[in-house]
């Protein structure tokens, strides 16, 4: 980690102590995990005090965690028949398994030169216990309008207080969120036009459901030498 961010760190502890915590990053990406209940509060303070003046909210996205640590990825270790599934395994303290929602802000400071990203789980998003919700920022950073009505047609999540939450992406009539990780593949219902009504028509989706199973790409350079060579058995 930069001086920089170092010397944010620090301030960022030093302002809000225990409301805020350290998520590790791969990437070097300063993140902080935060309740629902403390965003407004802390989104305000890091807009307005002299020494954050995170004046920009760059993006906001959401995340399904439903699965979280349990789904299959895509891996270069295959067995000897050239396909695999790799299996990631998280550590079980790192997520309550209980929350499924969280929503995650990219936060500027183009006074200061440093960026900042905030992680929040969303509230009533527990699995089974409704539709989770969280605090919309529009009113501290006015572009989070679009993001976080992009946020609630793709997640479903509920953005309270925005003041013109709907969809952005998909049609008036969809059906679902997308992004969910339960959302069907095929989707729920598939659209055409009846000759006979004159109009476009929602049906149930005709499609049967099935599974991809991504195949492993291996890097061999025995095929590279092959192209190269031009003795390559197309056979």
């Amino acid at each position: 980690m930069s001086a920089r961010l170092e010397a944010l760190a620090s301030r960022v502890i030093a302002q809000f102590g225990e409301r805020v915590k350290p998520v590790a990053s791969t990437c070097g990406e300063l993140t902080y995990e935060l309740a629902a209940a403390d965003l407004l509060s802390i989104a305000k303070t890091l807009r307005d005090d002299p020494q954050f003046k995170f004046d920009q909210l760059v993006d906001l996205t959401g995340v399904d965690l439903l699965k979280y640590g349990q789904d299959q990825w895509v891996t270069k270790q295959s067995t000897r028949t050239g396909f695999s599934r790799g299996v990631i395994r998280r550590n079980q303290n790192d997520q309550d398994p209980s929350w499924r929602f969280v929503v995650i802000y990219h936060l500027l400071s183009t006074v200061n030169n440093v960026r900042l990203r905030l992680r929040v789980c969303s509230e009533r998003g527990q699995i089974g216990q409704g539709l989770p919700q969280i605090d919309s920022v529009v009113s501290v950073w006015a572009s989070a309008n679009w993001f976080e009505r992009e946020a609630f047609d793709l997640f479903g999540i509920m953005f309270k207080g925005h003041p013109d939450l709907r969809r952005i992406l998909t049609d008036y009539g969809f059906i679902g969120h997308p992004f969910r990780k339960d959302f069907p593949l095929i989707g729920n219902v598939e659209v055409r036009y009846d000759e006979t009504q004159k109009r476009v028509i929602y049906q149930p989706v005709s499609i049967e459901p099935r599974e991809l199973v991504p195949r492993v790409i291996r890097d061999d350079n025995r095929y590279d030498a092959a192209l190269t060579s031009g003795k390559v058995n197309h056979g």
